[in-house]
């Protein structure tokens, strides 16, 4: 693996643009989106990686995180008891379902270490591997292009409800 890089600095947007009007805000070192609006791509693109984004969404949140821009992990207020299934926190959008249900509940800091090589996924979420090494058979609901082939920016879906970020950090494989 590469070096690890900070996505978000702790500051302000630098390396990053919305998809339209920008509602999202830097406060105490946490990149706010408030309400829904645009979403957060990267300025650049990434191939295979792995990526540790902190996160903390209030009751009823629903956001995600896209790999390349066309693979949602998704980021959501499910039921600690819920039945897994690929809309709920932690699958791959309308694809892929977590092996159980490791969200810690609204309000409270979590994180996912999500690891991509070609369309294979890991997704590490609050340190228990929910998804191994899955293949994602195609792009999900919100991908940005089909290029499925070529590097693609991390991006942070804003478009639902409110959503906080606290650290993104990529590795790119050598």
């Amino acid at each position: 693996m590469g070096k690890a890089v900070n996505l978000f600095n702790g500051k302000d947007l630098t390396g990053w643009k919305a998809s339209g009007q920008n509602q999202w805000v830097v406060k105490d070192g946490i990149l706010t989106s408030p309400k829904a609006g645009s979403n957060l791509i990267t300025e650049q693109k990434y191939n295979d990686f792995k990526l540790h984004v902190e996160f903390r969404y209030p009751q009823g949140g629903n956001s995600g995180v896209y790999l390349r821009g066309r693979y949602e992990v998704q980021i959501e207020d499910s039921k600690q008891d819920a039945h897994p299934n690929s809309v709920l926190f932690g699958g791959v959008y309308g694809f892929l379902t977590a092996n159980e249900m490791a969200t810690l509940g609204p309000d409270v800091w979590q994180s996912y270490d999500i690891t991509l090589v070609g369309r294979l996924v890991t997704v590490v979420a609050n340190g228990k591997t929910i998804i191994s090494n899955q293949e994602i058979p195609g792009i999900t609901g919100g991908a940005l292009d089909s290029n499925e082939a070529e590097p693609g920016p991390i991006y942070l879906q804003g478009d639902h409800m409110p959503i906080e970020y606290r650290k993104i950090v990529i590795t790119q494989a050598k």
